[in-house]
């Protein structure tokens, strides 16, 4: 059985990475604006308007969180590194923001969602925490929900750039169905981020109306 890391471990991690400036991910919500964008715009052909809540998984410094509040979704950015929080309120002030883990999502009060974002956050976690993150998606998402997932896929620049193979997803996330499996634009990434064949996962979950 794979050891599962605290989730004391990862905030660490992830702080001491912000105080030293090492944000890589903050690079790639740049160069893949556009690609987000085109993702987003699938998602929203043929909503009804409201378009209804969406949860931003690992939201960072609020990358995407914004970008969703100003399409009409009711956005929810959570993130489990305080100081990330709070540089993406003071950026944001009139988003929603809230220091989680994404492997204890029940236990945040965050209410149900119709949409969920992950980009990068879910291929950082070790296999223990990535069951729990799922888990937690699974108890938070209304009947119809969908989840969009990009993750850079499991190459040998892995231990830089983290990854997940779709057999990591599907695994983890075995109460959803794979809706479909696109290739994410690599224009205007650097090196080894272009060397390691990104994809956006979209999932849907059939749970009964309660």
């Amino acid at each position: 059985m794979p050891t599962r890391s605290s989730p004391g471990a990862n905030a660490r991690k992830y702080a001491r990475m912000y105080r030293l400036g090492m944000t890589p991910w903050e690079g790639y919500a740049q160069a893949a604006a556009p690609s987000v964008a085109a993702v987003l715009d699938r998602e929203e052909v043929g909503r009804d308007r409201p378009l209804g809540r969406a949860l931003d998984l690992g939201c960072g410094r609020g990358q995407y969180t914004p970008e969703l509040a100003r399409r009409g979704w009711d956005a929810v950015g959570v993130d489990v590194v305080p100081r990330a929080i709070e540089e993406a309120r003071r950026r944001a002030p009139g988003v929603r923001y809230e220091v989680a883990d994404v492997t204890d999502l029940p236990g945040a009060g965050l209410g149900t969602f119709d949409l969920f974002l992950d980009v990068g956050c879910f291929q950082g976690l070790d296999p223990a925490q990535r069951v729990a993150e799922a888990r937690g998606v699974t108890a938070l998402a209304n009947p119809g929900a969908t989840l969009l997932m990009l993750a850079f896929g499991a190459s040998r620049w892995r231990r830089l750039v983290e990854g997940a193979a779709e057999s990591d997803i599907v695994t983890a996330f075995s109460g959803w169905e794979l809706l479909d499996v696109r290739d994410a634009d690599t224009a205007g990434l650097g090196f080894p981020m272009n060397r390691t064949a990104p994809r956006w996962y979209r999932l849907g979950v059939d749970k009964p109306s309660t």
